[in-house]
């Protein structure tokens, strides 16, 4: 048998009360991307953030896992495959379902340096 497959999902608020996973909007359904390689998913998050989001965690998860999230919250489910380029949409949504700034202290601490040194490893 085989081994679950992982994806790679992005978050918000990793690991707090106020987690909330990235979607975006296709027609008029909430979408989730899965990202087959960890790579693909850290460039995503970057360029979500030079887009002026609060910055994304990318998580590991398996892929039947967040296929049972997404049905039971009513999101479709995309995968990105590998080097298939994703683009964030040009424009964001004004109103989240969940807050950036609610209960930052409860937020894992990671320090400024760690976080642009685990994002320059990811670009290697």
């Amino acid at each position: 048998m085989m081994a679950p497959k992982q994806v790679y999902v992005l978050l918000f608020n990793a690991r707090t009360e106020n987690e909330g996973i990235h979607t975006i909007q296709i027609d008029d359904k909430q979408t989730v991307l899965m990202f087959e390689e960890e790579d693909d998913a850290t460039r995503f998050a970057l360029l979500l953030e030079a887009q002026d989001f609060p910055t994304a965690t990318v998580e590991a998860i398996d892929l039947e896992e967040i296929e049972e999230f997404c049905q039971s919250a009513g999101y479709e489910s995309e995968l990105v495959t590998e080097g298939m380029l994703a683009m964030p949409p040009e424009t964001n949504l004004e109103k989240t379902d969940w807050q950036p700034d609610i209960k930052k202290t409860e937020q894992p601490e990671i320090s400024e340096l760690d976080r642009i040194r685990r994002q320059l490893e990811n670009l290697l």
